[in-house]
């Protein structure tokens, strides 16, 4: 295995840096004739590290079909060894048997939204920028204007609580309702706005937006769901000793995570010491390569400050069987 060079940028990707880089290739343990999927393509940084940590394949999977559009030019320099999907990473099992990859020795997850989705005002996944009210990954489907538009009340006050965290979300929700009344509301600016006008700045410096726009995103494009679906993916589709490496960069991410992992390592509940430990519902699918999760290098989060809120999890494949669906610890 070679060390992982420091990553080279697409041109128009300049402002991209991977989050937690060489921590994620050192955590796949990459190894010559290896075969790879990165699920969250984006601007290419970790499947770049990937292919030039060791003669390896990878097999690069994103729902946004521009992040595919993008990487046709990695594709003419890496040729064979690097294949490119559109798809969602919750069908990542069936991509990489599709593709001639599986079984899978290792799986890479960098979740949320990418720099270049979000340096894009057209595509509305930010405040920073006036651009319409779209969120969606896939260009396609409900946008976060549709959720805006049409959901009720309670409906998008519970969304902001569970998905944003938001705990003035009831406040945003009726401002929302009492602006939508007198006309639609289309643009970022505009959503930012109404939910400014309903939140009060808070003293670490958060934009009062920030934990609402969370909220649509997620689930504009199922975030959480999805999510879920691509854990029990890489269950399937990684071999024995197969490593899954997964950076998520909030609370909700990182919890799915990390109770998914536990849960498959067998690491259940002993509840109190006069109640007997339950019992795992199946043989452990995998082993924690560490208990806490990874998180970037005072240096790094200083350089990147996407890096502040990331952690990394890791977990190895063992050879029991995946577990069936709805089983758990």
């Amino acid at each position: 295995m070679r060390e992982p060079a420091a990553p080279q940028l697409p041109s128009g990707d300049k402002a991209h840096v991977p989050v937690l880089l060489a921590e994620t290739i050192a955590a796949l343990a990459v190894r010559e004739d290896g075969r790879y999927l990165d699920g969250t393509f984006g601007a290419g940084g970790y499947t770049r590290a990937i292919l030039d940590a060791a003669d390896c394949k990878v097999v690069a999977l994103d729902r946004d079909p521009d992040a595919i559009a993008r990487g046709q030019a990695m594709k003419k320099r890496y040729g064979d060894r690097l294949a490119l999907v559109e798809g969602r990473f919750g069908e990542l099992d069936r991509v990489a048997r599709e593709a001639g990859f599986a079984p899978l020795d290792g799986v890479a997850l960098d979740l949320g939204v990418s720099s270049p989705q979000i340096d894009t005002p057209e595509r509305g996944f930010s405040f920073r920028f006036d651009g319409p009210l779209d969120m969606r990954m896939e260009r396609q489907g409900a946008s976060a204007a549709d959720i805006v538009n049409t959901w009720g009340e309670k409906e998008l006050a519970d969304a902001i609580f569970d998905l944003g965290e938001e705990r003035h979300s009831r406040r945003v929700a009726r401002a929302i309702l009492a602006a939508r009344a007198q006309k639609k509301i289309e643009r970022t600016a505009e959503l930012a706005q109404i939910v400014r006008s309903a939140v009060p700045r808070s003293k670490d410096g958060i934009d009062p937006a920030t934990r609402t726009f969370q909220a649509l995103r997620i689930a504009t494009n199922d975030e959480l769901g999805e999510l879920s679906r691509a854990l029990s993916a890489a269950e399937r589709a990684l071999a024995p000793g197969g490593r899954l490496a997964v950076v998520s960069f909030h609370s909700l991410e990182d919890r799915t995570v990390k109770r998914f992992l536990k849960s498959r390592a067998g690491d259940v509940d002993r509840g109190s010491r006069h109640m007997p430990a339950r019992a795992a519902a199946a043989a452990p699918s995998f082993r924690l390569v560490q208990r806490k999760g990874i998180r970037p290098s005072a240096a790094e989060a200083d350089a990147n400050p996407r890096a502040r809120s990331a952690t990394l999890r890791v977990a190895e494949r063992t050879a029991a069987p995946a577990w069936a669906a709805g089983e758990a610890a």
